[in-house]
């Protein structure tokens, strides 16, 4: 019988500077096989423990391992995905949600949020930033400005945004037709996760995607970006490097869903495959075929995706630039 035990707390190392100045949250392992963020994370508390690194203005909190259930089993989610549906429950009904309640204020407590994420196909790094500034009802904002800045001295050149416009048009696609979906799948706010509850709580927020889960330099980009980030709010004595360059900007446009077991893909599509207009990405149980709205990319394809969940993203260029 196995004796591990089901991890009881959120660990955290917090540094207060005595200069006042940014508060910043660093997250790594949001999702357990993604391990990139806690080695570099834990890279920097070494540094900040040893001296060789110290806090000259504001407050630094550095989650290594945020879903320390999904860590433990050394799999991406514990009970369920930890970055969706995020936000205070009263009555908790899995680990993920009684983080979640000790998560959220923790978010909520900070000005800025880098979260640290890695992905399962090959491909090149990038970075997920939030809506222009707006005061629609879907998500405003009013920190694009730095949250475009933070996003283009991170290091990858390629830069993704629309997540919960896209969302939401798959919500509303699903309510349409609601039979085989959880009620959880046809909330719009199950599209929320650490950096859009970031942006509700009234900060700013980037996810950094370092690379392919075992890429060996993953873990160096996660801590470069740490540091990046503490030279772009001046919270620590660290030179800051130019921003990327020829960024490429892509907008998600929309999303679908797998509706069976048996739906299956044309090909092993990577993220950011390009398409062209009307090509088929993929064919259905029945036959159908699933084609290209427009000529643009395949995002986020996920072959084990579970009947009822998205199946992949499309996405194309945006004019959006980043500074």
């Amino acid at each position: 019988m196995s004796t591990t035990r089901t991890p009881n707390s959120l660990d955290f190392h917090a540094c207060h500077a005595l200069a006042d100045g940014p508060r910043l949250l660093v997250l790594g392992a949001v999702h357990g096989n993604e391990v990139c963020g806690t080695y570099a994370i834990r890279r920097v508390m070494q540094e900040i423990e040893g001296g060789q690194l110290s806090l000259a203005r504001g407050a630094l909190t550095l989650v290594p391992i945020t879903n320390a259930l999904a860590f433990q089993r050394v799999q991406r989610n514990g009970e369920r995905n930890l970055n969706r549906g995020l936000r205070v429950r009263e009555v908790p009904a899995d680990f993920e949600d009684r983080i979640g309640n000790r998560l959220c204020p923790l978010i909520a407590a900070h000005d800025v949020l880098l979260d640290l994420h890695s992905f399962n196909a090959t491909g090149e790094p990038f970075a997920v930033v939030g809506p222009t500034d707006n005061d629609g009802p879907l998500e405003p904002f009013a920190h694009a400005a730095a949250e475009g800045r933070l996003a283009a001295h991170l290091g990858p050149r390629r830069v993704v945004t629309g997540w919960m416009s896209a969302y939401e048009r798959g919500v509303k696609r699903r309510r349409a037709a609601p039979a085989g979906y959880s009620p959880t799948l046809l909330d719009v706010d199950y599209g929320v996760g650490t950096t859009e509850f970031m942006r509700r709580s009234g900060g700013y927020a980037v996810t950094l995607e370092c690379g392919q889960h075992a890429d060996p330099a993953a873990p160096a980009r996660a801590y470069r970006a740490i540091r990046q980030t503490l030279a772009l709010l001046g919270m620590a004595d660290i030179e800051l490097e130019p921003p990327a360059a020829d960024f490429e900007v892509l907008a998600l446009e929309d999303v679908t869903d797998r509706h069976d077991a048996q739906d299956a893909f044309t090909r092993p599509w990577s993220s950011f495959d390009a398409v062209e207009k009307d090509q088929v990405i993929g064919v259905r149980r029945d036959g159908s075929e699933v084609r290209a709205p427009a000529a643009g990319r395949v995002v986020f394809p996920n072959t084990n995706a579970l009947p009822g969940n998205e199946w992949f993203y499309f996405a194309r260029n945006s004019a959006r630039r980043l500074l």
